[in-house]
């Protein structure tokens, strides 16, 4: 009879922890955080930074976008995907125009996200804290004649999953982050005799039953003064922050 119970014992105390690391492991599905149909639409609050005055001063111009699920397509694979047309306005008063178009091919297992030809994996399975993959290895950064070489190897990263989040009054239950790049390189250019500095951050914020609520990008190189020229930046950065949806 000792035995016995001993031996039940052992078995609950197993069924216990295969449960509890189950549980654990338990991973949102990618159209939890990336939901996708036709008429879909995201409104955002849009800071563009710029440098200005020949690389001499940092701009920011402000406007307001919507991002609408347009259409139902195809990739160049034959892959299901959406087409997405980004309208912009600078202000209430404004009529929207379309600005910019973007595509998605929710898989499975991710989301791949087409910008200006470039296609980036901007969430991937599983959804749980600190797991990583290469978010930008689609992308060509070796060809000599690139312009984003700077994109190369980055690792994106859960930074955090399930955090409740209120955002321009919008309060958001469940919202993962995606750490994706946060990098300088050389030295401070407020430093005098700096002759090369670069910094790269970028991060974006998803809510569930949402999509994207937050980006922030960041990219600027200082090349040092020489003779007859002063030290200038150049580069850009976006920071869009939700204020509605449908």
């Amino acid at each position: 009879m000792r035995k016995y119970f001993l031996v039940s014992s052992v078995l609950m105390l197993l069924m216990i922890s295969c449960k509890k690391e189950n549980e654990t492991f338990q991973s949102a599905t990618i159209s939890d955080y990336y939901p996708t149909q036709v008429g879909k639409y995201i409104n955002y609050d849009l800071d563009s930074t710029v440098f200005t005055n020949f690389g001499q001063t940092v701009t920011v111009n402000h406007y307001q976008v919507q991002d609408r699920f347009d259409a139902a397509i195809t990739d160049n694979s034959g892959r299901p995907s959406y087409r997405i047309i980004r309208y912009i306005r600078k202000g209430i008063s404004d009529p929207w125009v379309a600005s910019n178009t973007f595509m998605v091919t929710p898989t499975e297992t991710s989301i791949e996200y087409v910008e200006n030809n470039m296609r980036f994996i901007k969430l991937k399975l599983p959804i749980v804290p600190d797991y990583s993959w290469k978010g930008n290895k689609y992308i060509d950064t070796y060809n000599a004649n690139t312009d984003v070489r700077y994109l190369d190897d980055w690792d994106y990263i859960y930074d955090s999953v399930g955090d409740p989040l209120t955002i321009n009054s919008l309060a958001i239950n469940e919202t993962t982050t995606v750490l994706q790049r946060d990098e300088f390189l050389g030295q401070d250019p407020n430093i005098s005799g700096t002759q090369y500095a670069e910094k790269n951050y970028s991060k974006e914020k998803y809510g569930k039953g949402i999509g994207l609520i937050y980006r922030e990008f960041l990219h600027w190189e200082y090349q040092g003064p020489q003779p007859n020229r002063a030290g200038y930046y150049d580069g850009y950065g976006v920071k869009l922050t939700i204020t509605g949806h449908n």
